[in-house]
């Protein structure tokens, strides 16, 4: 159980970073939570990250570079990666559409400020959604369900997320101009592929 409910804050943190802008809040959280901390080894170590306040290194430097990462450089969405013709899918015909209204996964566009439910962000967020369901199951001593949500979240990774996040995600680290970014980028890719090795290993795949 602490294993999976692990899994599902690295979900949800990963999820809130490469989905938006940071507020004061959130920075806050990430400068006072050393858990937190420990997964952004170089922006702990960023001479303005100890310096400077929240407003002044969200404006200057936090918040232009995920402008310039996920709206003006690079494009965090699934089906510009899968599709031949590079176009992004923001109608029924997107490939996530089906099984998030399976699992009872609404994405929130205007929150989230997505054009499509294939963003990497909200994609990541469906993987929380997925294992908090998970750790209900668990809790309800539901062993079956814990299983059968286990396949689901195996299922979307391959699928899904590690068909093209991984080459959006190499590209972040290279482009990113703060440390928060380039960790945010690292961190995911490798807990993306530690957490797929996981669930092989927990279903015996």
């Amino acid at each position: 159980m602490q294993n999976t409910k692990a899994r599902t804050n690295i979900y949800a943190l990963l999820s809130r970073v490469l989905l938006q802008e940071l507020d004061e809040g959130m920075l806050q959280t990430i400068r006072n939570d050393e858990n937190i901390l420990d997964f952004f080894p170089t922006l702990k170590e960023w001479s303005f990250f100890v310096e400077l306040g929240n407003k002044e290194l969200l404006e200057e430097y936090l918040n232009p570079d995920f402008v310039n990462l996920s709206l003006l450089h690079l494009i965090p969405y699934e089906t510009f990666y899968t599709r031949e013709d590079q176009k992004i899918e923001t109608g029924g015909a997107n490939p996530v559409t089906d099984i998030y209204s399976a699992y009872n996964f609404m994405v929130d566009y205007e929150a989230a400020r997505t054009i499509s439910a294939d963003h990497i962000g909200v994609e990541l967020e469906f993987m929380h959604h997925l294992v908090e369901a998970e750790i209900k199951a668990l809790e309800d001593n539901d062993m079956e369900a814990a299983k059968a949500l286990r396949g689901i979240e195996m299922e979307f990774l391959n699928k899904h997320l590690l068909k093209w996040a991984p080459m959006y995600l190499v590209n972040v680290k290279y482009e990113a101009r703060t440390p928060l970014y380039y960790d945010a980028a690292d961190m995911a890719l490798e807990f993306l592929l530690s957490d797929n090795e996981y669930l092989a290993s927990e279903l015996g795949a």
